[in-house]
């Protein structure tokens, strides 16, 4: 395991796999958050780590990227995608 995964908060954690998640998908964010329900401006700062999202909304984001939100939570899940 990397150290980066070691010491990522778990916030942190969701937002690089949402961000990375959204971007293999080829969504914007404002895709992103149309299809979850949620603000642009919302979606933004949960990739940056900068809101402390519910577990509601980590699920709204999951579904809308067709995800499982343990796979948004996984620190190893930016591996498992880059290798597929």
């Amino acid at each position: 395991m990397s150290k980066a995964s070691v010491h990522a908060s778990p916030r942190l954690v969701f937002a690089r796999n949402l961000r990375q998640a959204r971007r293999l998908k080829d969504l914007s964010q404002e895709a992103l958050a149309l299809q979850a329900g949620l603000s642009r401006t919302y979606v933004s700062e949960v990739e940056r780590g900068m809101r402390n999202i519910s577990i509601d909304n980590m699920g709204l984001l999951a579904d809308a990227l067709g995800v499982t939100l343990g796979d948004l939570l996984d620190a190893n899940m930016l591996k498992r995608l880059a290798t597929n």
